[in-house]
């Protein structure tokens, strides 16, 4: 056989198995299509988390063009508000929308990850999340338990709480009853107060029927909703309780991973934009909301006494050693450096934020 008749033939075979090969359909590239069940803590369409919750699973689903599908229930929806973690951890559902001092029972250290009174505003936060640390160790707290959290939100510096008496001095809350979570409430039993946690959706009855003396939420946006001017008589400031409360997004860490690399990307990059949308959605609204309080069902704005705020702030002090000096490293680990974190935050804030706060107060002549 010549050289030439052997390309001849090595040709023939090759176009017959590329002629046959195009006889049959190219296989379609599959997207793979992952559903989530996102329980959350709040009412169902309450403003703010509840519509903030609902707005991250809508832009993960676009951004994702329908690769991952978050459907939101609402508290009482597949569980109760308060059992949101544990049907995550038990897979139930696969990730919620609360907020971390919700969860003592799993990790004291987990209200560092809501809100400290005394303690850091929302953009100190951040800066502790992002940059010195904080990510690192909520990490290592939720991973004893198969979750994976991001911040998606913060509702700023709250208002103090709803009272039905005046609060004259740090004795005129001896004896009361209480909604509060967290590290707050602990430093307010530390001044004679009976603090009980409930959930958004029980606190209008539980002040209506005087089950609780006292109530505090978030500020003058989500509280307006939830119609406590109805029922409470005084509306206390500042919120040094929650100077920066933050919403998370908690997720399965196992389903999280097993998602596909650009997947788990954009579903960061969605925490980080409603981390943006949220906390400037509590700035643009509670102005207003506060007004309408104020001028239309007659609310009375009311300061807390210094004395009652440094009685407070020493109380949670001690309430913070006690958790340092628990014996659990991990949220002595917390502690210390949430702490040098707020230590070195509060010097710059000093000079920045709160210096440029005093001058805006000056008597300056602007268009207003």
């Amino acid at each position: 056989m010549t050289i030439k008749r052997r390309q001849f033939l090595a040709g023939a075979a090759t176009a017959g198995l590329a002629a046959s090969a195009s006889t049959f359909p190219k296989p379609a590239i599959a997207q793979s299509r992952v559903e989530w069940r996102m329980v959350t803590t709040w009412p169902k369409n309450f403003p703010g988390q509840g519509t903030g919750a609902e707005r991250f699973a809508k832009t993960v689903t676009e951004a994702t063009e329908g690769r991952l599908v978050i459907k939101v229930y609402a508290a009482g929806e597949i569980v109760p508000a308060f059992e949101s973690i544990d049907a995550v951890i038990r897979g139930a559902a696969d990730l919620m929308h609360a907020t971390p001092y919700y969860w003592p029972n799993k990790s004291k250290a987990l209200n560092f990850y809501s809100s400290v009174p005394f303690g850091m505003t929302t953009p100190e936060l951040d800066a502790w999340m992002n940059h010195l640390g904080g990510q690192e160790l909520w990490d290592e707290i939720y991973d004893q338990f198969g979750l994976k959290a991001f911040h998606a939100g913060s509702t700023g510096v709250q208002m103090g709480g709803w009272f039905n008496k005046e609060i004259t001095s740090v004795d005129s809350v001896k004896g009361m009853k209480m909604r509060i979570p967290g590290i707050g409430g602990e430093a307010l039993a530390k001044l004679g107060m009976t603090i009980i946690n409930l959930p958004a959706g029980e606190i209008f009855a539980a002040l209506q029927s005087g089950a609780i003396d006292a109530t505090e939420w978030v500020g003058p946006y989500n509280d307006l909703a939830l119609g406590f001017y109805k029922v409470a008589k005084y509306y206390y400031w500042p919120g040094m309780h929650e100077p920066g409360t933050q919403i998370e997004v908690t997720v399965d860490k196992k389903k999280f991973t097993a998602l596909p690399k650009d997947v788990q990307r954009i579903f960061e990059a969605c925490c980080r934009n409603e981390n943006n949308l949220l906390t400037s959605e509590f700035n643009a609204r509670n102005g207003a909301a506060l007004e309408t309080l104020i001028r239309q069902h007659n609310v009375q704005l009311k300061r807390f006494p210094n004395d009652f705020l440094q009685a407070y702030g020493n109380a949670a002090g001690e309430v913070i050693q006690e958790m340092r000096d628990s014996g659990d490293p991990l949220t002595k680990k917390v502690v210390e450096s949430f702490l040098k974190a707020r230590r070195d935050l509060m010097n710059w804030a000093r000079i920045a934020d709160q210096g440029f706060m005093n001058a805006r107060l000056l008597d300056i002549k602007f268009p207003t």
